[in-house]
């Protein structure tokens, strides 16, 4: 028998995501009484446009809003045009570098190209909306703001949040500035609630701090209850954070991370993270994704098969995901070159320590060295063992040179003279 009344709660509990709550009880029967009326309950998700694509160390909050818009809800993506300004403290060390206004612009239409692609966005009842909290911050009055806000608010408290207790037991200097955000953050949930009955906000753990700021900002101030939902930092057997290849970011727009190289970071999920990622990364159905996770040894690479192909359809579309299939088939299976495969012009006579560097498998020449000694540099799959060798002719065939790092990442290089 399910613990929960609403669907949204007792799909977060089976998947993994959920990790705490302000108020299980009541985000419960709140959610239920909207399932039960056919009434949408509201719900948000934020970010900050520091950059101009998420990534996937951010899609576990974002699923979990697209689950929250499959149960009938409607989903806010706030993006913080006017707190990316400030910079959130939360899980920092530093103060965020300023940016510019037509940058942080271009970021929000990059985020909002993010969200679209996990959640449908329109007119309706339970379609996706994007605001901005530039919109309420632009003309506020600072003395108007401490007045109403402020005092709403204990620097006691505060300093007990573990973004700010972090940084002061580090003896890491945090500015009035970031001392303010969980303020503008609270405030955030306010609005929102105000201007769209939003009373739910979803986010990541390390969010907490933020979200308390809101239901408490609202119980004072407007006499409501709102409600904080987190999820857990998704974190591989090691302990490690996911969401990196390789030390890069696995970014979810096209733009900036191939279709390719997407399904091959699921692809590559160590064993153990298969069944915890299908629940997550996914829409499997449970039956299925409880199947899967009971494959062992050899037959375990079905089961990655199977889950990078559907994480990288939601995010790249079915057209891109089976063209990286073929791709990964055609690389790792039938031994031929991927017409997919990250690609590099490059002429005879580049050194070859260039061309790993400029396709983006190092980061530098120094690792690219050291890769070397390791034999772990391919040129047409044979070991580089020289790192002054510089491309010939006889690299190319048919115009063409494979180059390889490790046994799962494969790039192709063309010859710009042919």
């Amino acid at each position: 028998m399910s613990r929960f009344k609403s669907q949204f709660i007792n799909i977060m509990v089976e998947r993994g995501f959920y990790n705490q709550c302000t108020n299980e009880q009541g985000f419960d029967e709140y959610l239920y009484e909207c399932e039960t009326r056919g009434t949408p309950a509201v719900g948000y998700l934020g970010s900050d446009p520091t950059g101009d694509s998420l990534h996937v160390g951010h899609i576990v909050p974002l699923m979990m809003l697209r689950w929250f818009q499959k149960c009938g809800h409607k989903p806010l993506t706030l993006v913080g045009g006017a707190t990316a300004r400030i910079g959130d403290p939360s899980g920092k060390d530093k103060l965020r570098p300023f940016l510019s206004e037509e940058t942080l612009a271009a970021n929000a239409q990059g985020l909002k190209k993010s969200f679209s692609k996990f959640l449908k966005y329109g007119s309706g009842a339970a379609d996706a909306l994007m605001v901005d909290n530039w919109e309420w911050f632009k003309d506020i009055n600072y003395l108007t703001f401490l007045r109403d806000v402020g005092t709403c608010y204990s620097v006691n408290r505060m300093l007990s949040m573990d973004s700010v207790k972090t940084r002061l037991e580090r003896e890491q200097p945090m500015s009035f500035l970031e001392f303010n955000y969980m303020l503008l953050q609270g405030y955030d949930f306010c609005q929102l609630y105000q201007q769209y009955g939003c009373r739910a906000q979803i986010a990541g753990s390390d969010q907490w701090g933020n979200i308390v700021s809101g239901t408490e900002l609202g119980r004072r101030k407007y006499d409501v209850e709102l409600f904080g939902f987190t999820s857990p930092i998704i974190t591989d057997s090691s302990g490690k954070k996911m969401g990196k290849s390789e030390g890069n970011a696995v970014w979810i727009n096209e733009d900036k991370l191939s279709a390719y190289d997407y399904y091959q970071y699921f692809r590559n999920i160590g064993d153990a993270e298969v069944g915890k990622c299908l629940r997550i990364y996914t829409d499997l159905p449970m039956d299925e994704i409880r199947r899967l996770d009971t494959l062992k040894d050899q037959e375990i690479n079905e089961a990655k098969k199977i889950l990078a192909f559907e994480a990288t359809k939601i995010c790249r579309g079915e057209t891109e995901a089976l063209k990286a299939q073929q791709t990964a088939v055609q690389t790792f299976e039938q031994g031929l070159a991927g017409t997919d495969l990250p690609q590099l012009k490059a002429s005879v006579g580049s050194g070859i320590l260039d061309v790993f560097l400029q396709i983006g498998f190092v980061e530098s020449k120094g690792e690219a060295r050291r890769l070397i000694k390791q034999s772990g540099l391919k040129l047409n799959d044979k070991p580089i063992t020289d790192e002054n060798y510089r491309l010939t002719a006889a690299d190319f065939i048919d115009g063409q040179a494979k180059i390889s790092q490790g046994k799962k990442k494969h790039g192709l290089i063309n010859n710009d003279k042919v």
